[in-house]
């Protein structure tokens, strides 16, 4: 396959950035995206350029650090993760278009490479339970709903990726923060901290910059993890039944 890539290259953060176009040829379909990338870049070190950046980790699709957009589509036309997308979903001669996830809370460090500790920050004002440390607790001896805990255990298995925040044209993070305020929500462990989770973590999203929800869907869509779009349901009923609570 040969390509035309259309990449956004930003020295810092600080600077301004602009598109930048590089043609690429014999890349194999079997390749993943990131792989084509690394070609790319091992072109640009024989060249003496600068490589472009770009996060990834795990290449396996569970840690979410690869996002990108690509082609204007979070992660790219698959709903699957940008490590997990192979350039068989591409065709030859194709012009591809790839930038940093958009929005605001997660400011361009270099690059395609986001800062996205505003996520962090959040899953720090309630993203967890509070227990006393000690020997672990026989297995069943807090009886969870089988429904209560596929739900809860489904939701978790969002990765923290941003996808929804950058396919979003509010620049919300609701689907994070519902899939995690609903992952918790679900379990008894999670119960006592309930309504202060919801209130301090609807505050932190909300001073990071992120925008409200509007029910469009794009996030849903865009997730690699098929996150539903109830757990923002979920995160609204919460919140109303917190502030009912006096938080």
């Amino acid at each position: 396959m040969n390509l035309t890539l259309k990449i956004w290259r930003q020295p810092d953060a600080t600077s301004a950035g602009a598109m930048h176009t590089y043609e690429l040829s014999e890349v194999s379909p079997d390749m993943s995206f990131l792989e084509m990338l690394d070609v790319l870049n091992e072109q640009l070190n024989d060249k003496g350029e600068e490589p472009i950046a770009f996060d990834s980790d795990c290449r396996e699709g569970i840690c979410g650090t690869c996002g990108l957009m690509i082609n204007g589509e979070a992660h790219g036309p698959e709903v699957t993760t940008t490590c997990q997308l192979h350039m068989r979903s591409f065709s030859d001669g194709e012009t591809i278009t790839i930038e940093p996830w958009r929005s605001d809370a997660f400011p361009v460090v270099k690059d395609l490479i986001v800062d996205r500790s505003a996520f962090d920050r959040i899953i720090q004002q309630g993203g967890y339970i509070s227990v006393n440390t000690g020997s672990a607790p026989e297995a069943h001896s807090v009886p969870v709903p089988r429904d209560d805990a596929m739900r809860a255990f489904n939701v978790a298995t969002c990765i923290g990726c941003g996808a929804c925040v950058a396919a979003c044209p509010n620049g919300s993070a609701s689907l994070f923060m519902g899939a995690k305020i609903t992952h918790l929500g679900e379990l008894p462990q999670g119960q006592p901290e309930r309504d202060s989770r919801v209130v301090n973590m609807v505050a932190q999203h909300d001073h990071e910059g992120f925008g409200g929800c509007t029910n469009i869907g794009a996030c849903t869509a865009a997730c690699p993890k098929e996150i539903p779009l109830d757990v923002i349901s979920q995160l609204n009923k919460d919140l109303r039944t917190a502030i009912k609570h006096g938080h």
